[in-house]
């Protein structure tokens, strides 16, 4: 690849350049080499490499212009929100451009074919919301736990990729993935309704009687709710 490789901005290319925290991404994924890692966005192929050692890898990156050419990897050029998903058990591991972190994880989440685990490399920010408790709970907190357990690993300062970008960033894992057995359809409407004006009480987003079904305190806010209380609203809805 050039030397004059300029990454893209609007792919939200930040490539990774720390190899501590290479290592303490390839020793959260605990990978065996039977395993099969789907890496999203590889970019220059850092974590690629690293990953390429321990097991079979296949990368999808958006970018035309990058190709790589690795042992033990299958490199697709394609969509992550679009492209089918392995037939087989994988675990997905990547560092992901921020600006679609949460299609992402929602897309993966909800698939059919869902992988074991996943090790993220995120946006600060967003990790903290991912792994968010009562009474700070948010949509994208329950779109997640609602499936699997996140949690973080560790923080990762912003001076670890180039081009740097404005903020820090964290490794999360999000483990015990699995089917939640519920109407999520309706169990979103339920909770989107119940977000929609977040600092005010539950009981100015839904229906009086749904609440007192429940017996959740109507004066309670939607952040303060855990996701057993909304799958009772779901229950009683």
């Amino acid at each position: 690849m050039s030397r004059n490789f300029k990454p893209s901005k609007g792919l939200g290319q930040n490539f990774l350049t720390n190899k501590k925290v290479l290592e303490t991404i390839i020793k959260t994924a605990d990978l065996k080499p039977d395993d099969l890692v789907l890496e999203v966005g590889p970019g220059l192929g850092i974590l690629t490499f690293e990953l390429a050692k321990h097991c079979k890898v296949v990368a999808v990156e958006k970018d035309q212009r990058i190709s790589l050419d690795i042992k033990n990897v299958e490199f697709i050029h394609g969509d992550a929100l679009k492209i089918p998903l392995p037939f087989r058990d994988y675990k997905v591991v990547a560092n992901i451009p921020y600006y679609i972190t949460s299609p992402l994880i929602r897309r993966f989440m909800e698939a059919d074919k869902k992988p074991k685990e996943m090790v993220l490399l995120v946006q600060k920010e967003v990790a903290q919301r991912i792994c968010s408790k009562p009474p700070k709970m948010n949509i994208l907190a329950i779109s997640v736990q609602l499936y699997a357990k996140p949690e973080i690993i560790t923080y990762v300062s912003k001076s670890s990729f180039k081009p740097s970008p404005k903020v820090d960033s964290a490794v999360i894992k999000i483990s015990g993935i699995k089917n939640p057995n519920i109407d999520t359809d309706k169990f979103f409407k339920i909770i989107k309704a119940g977000f929609s004006h977040p600092r005010k009480k539950i009981s100015n987003n839904l229906s009086l009687d749904l609440i007192k079904k429940t017996n959740i305190d109507p004066a309670r806010r939607a952040e303060t709710l855990s996701i057993d209380e909304w799958k009772s609203l779901l229950l009683n809805y």
